[in-house]
Formats: structure tokens, sequence, C-alpha cells
């Protein structure tokens, strides 16, 4: 079978072509088939990649790839189509009709001139974790519960995607990850997950998270837009930001040696969780 369609390579959360969260962006999916972006998809091995494809003015539908499967959504391949129309077709709004419902996402000049890009996330909601299904999230991840952060309890959060919020009490169980690929992969199919959203809290608005992420065919994905969203609304949720507005610095990807930074706001009186990050286009014949 052959393919033919032009396919851009991004870095999202980061100012550095080797860092961040690498994806593909596919700016005009049209005639392309589910077979056929999954082939893409596949063959770039990023965590995902985007398919537009184009409707009215600034308007696009899109769907996300992963090697393995469809996602209903994806920020860092979000962040990064959206830079790529940006130096296409200017800045300003653009609109992403996904899966999981409208996402509008603004791009202007950041710092340097680097495009920044600002999504608004879907309505998201919070709900609590069953007691067997926290035991074998912490087994599948050889973590105990003793480890775990008190303040911030397991939830599983949305925004877009499915995320298991773990909280770890320290710096050093974040750092030491290494678990079970297939029995998370099971865990994670069977409750409709897409990421677990680890994180340890180093400051009230600072943050240092990973995300395995086994179900994609990937190992853990280096930074994560949806899952950012969702940690947004799971905070508010807990009561556990103070007053709103809120602005918080993710950092993710140190522990890959790819390191990004993702801003979350949230707004009083707005349910949707807004992320930002900058994303630069991978020179060809540069590893991503």
């Amino acid at each position: 079978m052959t393919i033919s369609a032009e396919v851009l390579r991004y870095a999202a959360f980061t100012t550095d072509p080797s860092g961040g969260n690498p994806a593909g962006v596919v700016l005009d999916a049209t005639g392309l088939d589910a077979a056929a972006r999954l082939s893409i998809a596949a063959g770039l091995g990023y965590s995902e990649t985007a398919f537009l494809t184009p409707g009215s003015e600034r308007s696009y539908s899109v769907r996300y790839f992963s090697p393995k499967a469809e996602v209903p959504f994806c920020g860092h391949a979000t962040v990064a189509a959206a830079v790529a129309l940006a130096e296409r077709i200017g800045p300003g709004r653009v609109v992403f009709e996904t899966r999981a419902g409208t996402v509008p996402v603004d791009v202007a000049a950041g710092p340097g001139g680097v495009p920044e890009a600002t999504l608004t996330s879907v309505e998201p909601h919070v709900e609590e974790v069953a007691d067997a299904d926290l035991a074998e999230a912490l087994a599948a991840l050889d973590w105990h519960r003793e480890e775990l952060d008190p303040t911030l309890p397991p939830r599983i959060a949305y925004a877009g995607a499915r995320h298991l919020v773990l909280a770890a009490a320290t710096r050093g169980r974040l750092a030491d990850l290494a678990y079970d690929f297939d029995r998370l992969a099971a865990f994670m199919t069977r409750l409709d997950l897409t990421t677990l959203q680890l994180v340890w809290r180093e400051s009230a608005d600072t943050f240092h998270v990973r995300d395995p992420f086994p179900v994609g065919g990937v190992v853990e994905d280096p930074a994560t837009g949806a899952a950012a969203a969702a940690f947004g609304a799971y905070l508010r949720e807990l009561g556990a930001l103070g007053s709103e507005p809120a602005v918080l610095t993710l950092y993710q990807g140190a522990d890959l040696g790819r390191p990004g930074r993702l801003r979350v706001e949230l707004r009083p009186g707005d349910r949707r969780v807004r992320v930002s990050g900058a994303a630069v286009r991978i020179p060809d014949g540069e590893a991503g």
C-alpha cells in the first residue's frame, strides 16, 4: 500500500527540537483512512501524530493516532499542529474538532519569537478510583501506598482523555520508574485510561510529572498536554489551588533526557482548563 502525505515533525512544550515531546503532524489528511493514518503513526514511532482535515476558515477536523491505536485527544500534538498551522497561515485562533469535542487553540509569538499555543480543553470531570483498581495500578508500577502523597489522593481525571492521577511523596519515587508494561497496559485498557499522570509537588504551583503510556505502545510520554489539562481539573476538584485564577508550571521529560515545560491555567467561572507551551520544527535529518 502506497501512502502519500506530507508528514511534519515538531517538538512540543519546548523551544529545543531535542526536548519536549515529538509529534507528527499531517496538515491535510484528506483521503487517508484510519489504516493509513495508523501506518504513518507507527512508522514515526512518536506517542501521537495529529491528522488534520480542513473545514471552514481556520477550523479543522483532527484525529490522533499513537503507534498502536487512535486516541480521542492529545495535547502535545494539538500544540504542535496549531504551531505548524500558524507558520503557514499566520498566528491567531484555530478551532479543532476532535473526537472529544471542540478545542480552540490560540497561537502567538512567545519569548524570542518562538510560537506558543494555548489550548482550551473540553469540559473536564474527576471521579473516584476503586480500591481494587488502585491496588492493581500500584502493583503494576511496583509502588506502595506509603509512597504516595496523602495530600493528593488518587483520582481519575478527564479533560479530553482519561488519566489516573497518582502523587508520589518524594521526587526520588517519581524518578525511579520501572513498571510491568503488559500488566499496566491491560489495567489501563480495562479502565479506558490514556496515561497515568504520576506527579510530585515541588511547591504550591510547581509540579514534576511523568506519564506511562503502554496502551499507545510507548513506555513513557515525554510531555503530555491532555494529562496536564486533566490534572488542572483534578487540583481544582480537590480544592488544592486556593483562589482562582491559578497558574501552574509542570516540568516533564527531564527523566527521559527530553525536558519540557507546560503551563496550566484555571480561570474563575470557567471549568475548562487552558494548557500552553511552545513548539518548534524538528529539522529534516535530525532524530526526534
